[in-house]
């Protein structure tokens, strides 16, 4: 099979057109009229890719042209290195925001179904009954609906779902817009103890955003496989805690403990690990200290 064709060019609202297409034989449709200017027109085409563009866009069909220059406003852009650069800057300035409030935030990954939400529910019922009460609330991200945010809310959390759409995690920018809503609804983070950001049920694309959380949080279920860390490393080598979720079904699932210990430690061997129930309540208590110490590897009970 031939090469797919792909064409990219910036318009003047500054967002990126790009198409593609399956090999076809070649098309004698002529190049458009343009009818609007580039605000690239003052860059300096790159020569080589300034010449193949307007045939390589003759073979989309004339449904599928844009209609602006495409030569003038050829740039190469590096996409995935000015997305991350501006999310660092995002997560900084969210850094600050924390650290000026005296607030801790955890940033918790895992795949979809491990036990977020039910954890978090559990633990919003546990710091409500503390003496003094541990003082929560949380950013929800999912990809649509404002289930789990309710759910929480029922608990007796404060919090705000973040739908994101077709986005597969949370970045910087999302949650100071949920930030934002937060204090909107009366919750200033200055009177929070820990803020909890439940990101969208994924183990591959949130691991690259740092959201500005003080720590990060993943979730291992039992019954997801012992191997997952191994699969998946990038998510649980930035880990500070590693949980292992729902412990009361280990035996029903034949759960092979010292595997999963033995590579999370090959992945992540400075991330403590937790193991709970947010149905039997084991290991609440201590999770819920290492979330709110002051260092990040406290073993606390």
């Amino acid at each position: 099979m031939g090469p797919t064709v792909v064409a990219v060019a910036v318009d003047p609202a500054a967002t990126v057109w790009a198409t593609t297409s399956g090999p076809t034989a070649a098309s004698s449709t002529p190049t458009p009229t343009p009818t609007r200017s580039s605000p690239l027109a003052e860059a300096s085409p790159q020569p080589a890719y300034a010449a193949a563009l307007p045939a390589a866009a003759a073979r989309l069909g004339p449904e599928r042209q844009p209609s602006w220059p495409l030569a003038p406003a050829l740039q190469t852009i590096t996409l995935g290195q000015r997305l991350l650069e501006r999310n660092a800057l995002g997560a900084l300035a969210n850094r600050h925001r924390f650290e000026a409030a005296g607030v801790r935030a955890v940033n918790l990954l895992s795949s979809p179904g491990s036990g977020k939400t039910a954890l978090l529910e559990a633990l919003a019922r546990l710091a409500a009954g503390a003496r003094p009460p541990t003082r929560l609330a949380a950013l929800v991200g999912d990809l649509a609906t404002e289930l789990d945010a309710r759910r929480l809310e029922a608990a007796g959390l404060a919090a705000v779902a973040i739908t994101t759409g077709q986005a597969c995690h949370l970045d910087a920018a999302m949650v100071a817009r949920g930030l934002d809503a937060l204090e909107a609804r009366g919750v200033a983070l200055e009177s929070l103890d820990l803020l909890l950001i439940e990101n969208v049920g994924n183990l591959v694309c949130p691991a690259a955003y740092d959201l500005g959380e003080q720590r990060r949080l993943v979730l291992l279920a039992v019954g997801e496989g012992e191997d997952k860390p191994l699969k998946y490393p990038a998510s649980f080598h930035g880990a500070d805690l590693v949980v292992l979720s729902k412990s009361d079904l280990a035996e029903a699932v034949a759960f092979d403990r010292r595997r999963a210990l033995a590579n999370i430690a090959a992945v992540a061997p400075r991330a403590v690990v937790q193991e709970v129930s947010a149905r039997s309540g084991v290991g609440l208590g201590g999770l819920l200290g290492r979330l709110v110490a002051a260092d990040k590897t406290s073993q606390d009970s």
